[in-house]
């Protein structure tokens, strides 16, 4: 795992996100493997360097650690 990749992968993406009309801020970023089940359900020690991810939402800042998390955040339209 590369915490380089990854942040490489979160400014791409973000790039596009803005161009189709969304907030990055509003995104949460997860490094997963669903081969290994890492930051799926639950944070995993193959990557130390990362603390976790930060969005912003109607109803303030929200942070999780795992894509649950993230889903658990998404706000209904």
């Amino acid at each position: 795992w590369s915490e380089d990749r990854f942040n490489e992968i979160i400014k791409e993406t973000s790039t596009f996100i803005k161009k189709v009309g969304y907030n990055p801020k509003a995104v949460a970023f997860v490094p997963i493997s669903g081969w290994h089940g890492d930051n799926m359900l639950e944070e995993s020690p193959n990557m130390p360097w990362y603390k976790g991810w930060t969005k912003e939402t109607k109803g303030g800042v929200v942070k999780g650690k795992t894509l649950l998390d993230a889903i658990d955040a998404i706000e209904p339209p």
